[in-house]
């Protein structure tokens, strides 16, 4: 009688875990998309706001100058991410994730309403001062992939960074859309360029609630981690030293330095080509948002039953580039509306696989160090490529897609190489 007692105890227990770690992946999905939502909010701005016959700042500069200006902008963010996110990693080990995730917030709301004064105001060096405090805040994004780690075993590892994955997605739809629709005073008259980064803005407010009243930590055992303002640095140094993930970091180098080489540029590429303006690129971008939630919300279940991620890399690296090479063929802006779709597929398989396995080969004590690594290793490999881009952009728009696609190439190329060596491992048990 009394081992029938304990196996309900055991029984009820085990549920109430399941209904708490669901509860958890629900806000943490919620936060990332609200989260995304106010950063992909403002992506239809920054492009026309500086390039193209119809910009509103340093217009007594040439294109080529402002398009080689939005580069250094743009890459003013992942560069204080990179300072960013394994301070606020080892902060998150040490304090918790609830709290920093909460002074993250607070510092991208504060971040918004200086991009939107220095807009009003028409400084530059407001606006980059603005994206700087953003791009270090936005090393919270580690701090979410770091809960999602703490909350998931080996079997739903891969389900639960795709669902993290889809609200990226779904931020992505939403967030592009309103930011261009928001920018446009022929929908409702006190619309400007400004008013998305004040939309961003109560985004952000709308997350630090959310953090206070819902959200429950999920770090069972605090850890004293190593602050340091050049860890950036040393995880770099780190992540060359760990033999076991030392390639999989160098993929997602390669592989992240040719995406952020292509997609931050591609507005560029829109209003070149195709005179597109910021409601054109919103919409376009909320289409390519719709393909990846899909891919990562639904698709990925399917095929992450069949296939390991390793086995997912394996063709979604090869398959991303060729697709992305297709998108410099139409004359017609129309045509891309076809070639969108496989682009957003392969890349939205790609990221929660490498994703999963930077996780899969850190042990189980080290999540938080990992994926601090992991987002340093991303922002590095984002900090470079805009202002090369701007630079390359400047002299022919369509330059920055061959080059992202050759790193795509390579990117492939070393994991193939290298991974063959631990394919039964890899290719069957993650």
């Amino acid at each position: 009688m009394q081992k029938i007692e304990e196996r309900k105890e055991l029984a009820a227990n085990a549920v109430s875990d399941i209904k708490h770690k669901k509860s958890l992946l629900f806000t943490l999905i919620l936060v990332v998309f609200v989260d995304l939502l106010g950063l992909s909010i403002v992506l239809p701005i920054l492009g026309p706001m500086l390039v193209g016959k119809n910009a509103v700042l340093l217009t007594s500069l040439s294109n080529s100058t402002r398009t080689i200006i939005l580069g250094l902008l743009l890459a003013s963010y992942p560069i204080m991410q990179f300072f960013g996110a394994p301070i606020l990693g080892a902060l998150s080990d040490r304090h918790g994730r609830k709290n920093i995730l909460l002074v993250t917030e607070i510092g991208a709301l504060v971040g918004y309403v200086i991009f939107a004064i220095g807009i009003m105001l028409g400084n530059i060096w407001i606006i980059f001062a603005s994206r700087m405090l953003g791009g270090f805040m936005a090393g919270n994004l580690a701090i979410a992939n770091s809960a999602i780690a703490d909350i998931s075993d080996k079997k739903s590892r891969m389900k639960n960074f795709g669902l993290l994955g889809m609200a990226f997605g779904l931020g992505f739809i939403i967030g592009p859309f309103l930011g261009g629709n928001l920018a446009n005073p022929g929908l409702v008259s006190w619309f400007s360029i400004s008013t998305p980064f004040w939309f961003a803005a109560i985004f952000s407010l709308v997350n630090v609630f959310l953090i206070i009243g819902v959200f429950k930590e999920t770090i069972k055992e605090k850890i004293h981690a190593e602050i340091h303002p050049l860890t950036g640095f040393k995880n770099l140094s780190k992540a060359m030293k760990m033999q076991n993930l030392r390639t999989m970091f160098i993929v997602i180098f390669v592989f992240m330095f040719g995406f952020t080489f292509y997609t931050q540029f591609f507005q560029v590429f829109l209003i070149e080509k195709f005179s597109f303006n910021e409601v054109m690129i919103g919409n376009i971008f909320a289409y390519i948002g719709f393909w990846v939630a899909l891919t990562q919300g639904v698709l990925i279940r399917p095929i992450s039953k069949k296939f390991s991620p390793a086995r997912i890399l394996t063709f979604s690296l090869i398959l991303y580039p060729i697709a992305l090479l297709f998108i410099m063929l139409p004359n017609n802006y129309w045509h891309l509306l076809y070639i969108i779709p496989f682009m957003a597929f392969f890349v939205g398989l790609t990221m929660p696989s490498s994703t999963a396995m930077v996780s899969h080969l850190a042990s189980d004590d080290s999540q938080g160090e990992a994926m601090g690594i992991n987002q340093s290793v991303q922002s590095a490999a984002q900090a470079i490529p805009p202002i090369l881009a701007g630079i390359v952009a400047a002299i022919d728009f369509n330059l920055p897609i061959i080059v992202a696609s050759a790193c795509f190439f390579v990117a492939w190329i070393i994991f193939i190489a290298f991974y063959r060596k631990k394919k039964h491992e890899l290719f069957h048990e993650v």
